[in-house]
């Protein structure tokens, strides 16, 4: 069991521009979504000051509004007199923690990952957004200085609210890093053309901070390492980038991003269908550029043994840990107190990113139920005020959450699961491509329900009279759902079975194993991370993979970055993709074809030599117990896909509050 002695590098402390740091843990800047109006909240305090106390020795904000025009955006306003108490009180409680809270200094400039248009965007050149395809007003030379005192004033009043220092994000396809790349940066004047022109607007705004801030304010820039866009900037324009912006001594720290506001963006966030640590390689030939200013490691480094290599290695001085952090404010402290086995660990899933930035909610993660709560932190809960007997139907994640919860709250629980082990659906997923992550949700509340005392009861297939001999005081239904079957199957075949859902379909290719001759068709009324990963493991089995939608295209209803991903895989494997179309029964299936009829115009489309054809389907909750148990009085509550189908966020938040209810 690792402890406080595995992991000497990372616990040691560092200095930056004077201010000693407790140790190597930084927090990388996030979007919380918990500002209101502008306005700092309690909520956002509380989220930053989870995670000091949970280890981190530096905290990085989201993005700040320093610009009168940013005042648009839903950022914290650093202008206005009304938020100085909320500001002070912010770097106070991270202080409390001896943590040191840096202000992110960033611009979307053309940017846009919305849909729609933005008609406020600017840039250093009149080129549209490669995502949005928004067009920018191009700045002036006058308005680009004007911006640098404007950013160096709002530095330099969270410099007397008690913000240590402020991050400037020149990556990520953002405003900065606009003026960095030729593909974006169009310029004839000083602040375009060659390297020293391309990277003037940073280094005077590193000058001018340094100025307004003076000794002991801590400013740390990020810089693309690789956008991952053609004519934009590479490995080799990155060391260039780098080289110039420290030269001169006033960065007291340096960290590299990937991708950008462009068919690239889900490389700033890789996820689980990569190794980990992929930034690694890149930062590693990059660090020589650096001048010998100390660097910030990141990208998906989510266990503490892989931050004591980076920082052991002489790799980084700093890990910038953002989702591990998110998943478990208390992931530093676990690690050196010999618990890494109670760590919730960062799915790398990017669900964050999809309700956070894109859809616009708080911060929240699968993982991590209690996100910007006062108890946050290492949670386990209080004593119930009285004992009861609970009986939890079904394993999975929404089950197994609100039994090692309400069991850690004292309550007699027993759960029935109908797998012979814990996890549900999940565990076909962590079979998958990208789901070996997933695994640690299950074996986490597997572990909590073991030291809580959970009766756990596999194998069984719970019938009412099952559930009541346990005469329960509350039943909690986490039976999941099924698919629904599709209208184009004959009822015959549908009730034999013949055509599966994907699920029963799957389960038996992973269970037989082999390379199969023919084609894969899977049809997809479901455009669920979990269909794709199918279609790449059938790749791996079948001659020929083919989706079939109604829709004009799969993943539609993803967060982006998922869906880039998903896209490229797909592309790349020679996956087919038949959109506008679902199948008809024909004859053609006795031969061994499949027909698909375009929904607009009904003509038909033949796929041959059909070997597997499964369909992902809207799911209908398995709720044949709610109606017997509440007949006869007792409390039933429904949670996950046995209230309404949906994903892992919600399996994993419902059963949480239904162990916190009960």
């Amino acid at each position: 069991m690792p402890s406080a002695s595995d992991f000497p590098a990372l616990t040691s402390p560092v200095t930056l521009a004077g201010r000693r740091l407790r140790n190597r843990v930084a927090h990388a800047s996030m979007t919380t979504r918990m500002q209101k109006d502008g306005a700092v909240t309690d909520a956002l305090i509380r989220y930053y000051a989870n995670r000091a106390e949970g280890g981190a020795a530096l905290v990085v904000s989201e993005p700040l509004a320093l610009l009168a025009s940013q005042e648009i955006q839903p950022k914290v306003r650093v202008r206005d007199a009304a938020n100085a108490d909320g500001l002070r009180r912010w770097a106070d409680a991270l202080a409390a923690h001896d943590s040191l809270l840096l202000a992110q200094v960033q611009d979307p400039g053309r940017g846009r990952h919305h849909t729609g248009r933005s008609v406020n965007a600017i840039a250093p050149s009149a080129l549209p957004d490669d995502l949005s395809w928004s067009m920018p007003l191009a700045l002036t030379a006058d308005a680009v200085r004007s911006m640098i005192d404007e950013f160096a004033d709002g530095a330099a009043r969270l410099a007397g609210y008690g913000f240590a220092g402020v991050e400037i994000s020149a990556g990520h396809g953002h405003l900065f890093h606009q003026f960095l790349s030729p593909h974006s940066n169009r310029r004839t004047d000083a602040y375009g053309g060659d390297w020293t022109n391309r990277t003037r607007l940073l280094a005077d705004l590193v000058a001018a901070i340094k100025a307004a801030c003076g000794p002991g304010f801590i400013l740390g820039l990020k810089l693309p390492g690789d956008d991952g866009v053609a004519g934009g900037i590479g490995p080799d324009e990155a060391a260039i980038i780098a080289d110039l912006l420290t030269r001169s001594g006033e960065v007291d720290y340096v960290c590299f991003a990937q991708g950008a506001h462009a068919r690239s963006l889900d490389m700033h966030l890789p996820d689980r269908y990569g190794p980990p640590m992929p930034y690694r390689e890149l930062t590693a030939t990059l660090r020589p550029a650096c001048n010998g200013v100390p660097l910030m490691a990141l990208g998906r480094i989510t266990d503490p043994a892989e931050a004591e290599a980076l920082v052991a290695g002489g790799e980084a001085e700093l890990v910038g840990l953002g989702r591990p952090l998110l998943a478990d404010p208390a992931w530093l402290n676990k690690a050196v107190q010999g618990r890494t086995d109670a760590i919730r660990y960062c799915l790398s899933c990017n669900t964050c990113w999809g309700y956070g930035v894109q859809h616009g909610r708080a911060l929240c993660c699968v993982n991590n139920p209690r996100v910007a709560r006062a108890d946050e932190v290492d949670f386990w809960p209080a004593p119930a005020e009285r004992k009861r007997r609970i009986v939890v139907v079904g394993a999975g994640v929404a089950g197994m959450e609100a039994a090692w919860i309400a069991a850690a709250r004292g309550h007699e629980v027993t759960v029935f699961g109908s797998g012979p082990e814990v996890g549900g659906k999940a565990r076909l997923r962590a079979l998958l491509p990208g789901g070996e992550t997933i695994t640690s949700v299950y074996d986490y509340q597997h572990s909590a329900a073991l030291r809580a005392g959970v009766r756990i009861e596999l194998g069984i297939t719970a019938s009412a009279e099952d559930v009541r001999g346990c005469d329960p005081d509350t039943v909690v239904l986490a039976t999941g759902s099924r698919m629904l079957t599709p209208d184009w199957i004959p009822p015959e075949f549908a009730q034999e079975g013949l055509v599966p859902d994907l699920h029963a379909a799957m389960t038996d290719v992973i269970r037989l194993g082999g390379r199969q001759p023919g084609t894969a068709v899977i049809f997809d009324m479901d455009h669920s991370d979990g269909v794709y990963a199918a279609a790449e493991h059938l790749h791996g089995v079948f001659d020929r993979v083919v989706v079939v939608t109604p829709r004009d295209t799969v993943a539609s209803e993803l967060w982006l970055v998922a869906r880039q991903g998903i896209l490229r895989r797909l592309n790349r494997k020679g996956i087919e993709v038949v959109g506008l179309a679902e199948p008809r029964w024909s004859d053609a299936f006795e031969e061994g074809a499949l027909d698909c009829v375009n929904v607009y115009t009904g003509d038909v489309r033949r796929i041959d030599d059909l070997a597997f054809l499964a369909y992902a389907t809207p799911r209908l909750p398995a709720d044949e117990l709610d109606r017997p148990l509440r007949d006869v009085g007792i409390e039933v509550l429904r949670v996950g896909d046995c209230r309404a189908p949906r994903d892992l966020l919600h399996a994993t938040q419902e059963g949480h509050e239904a162990g916190c209810t009960v």
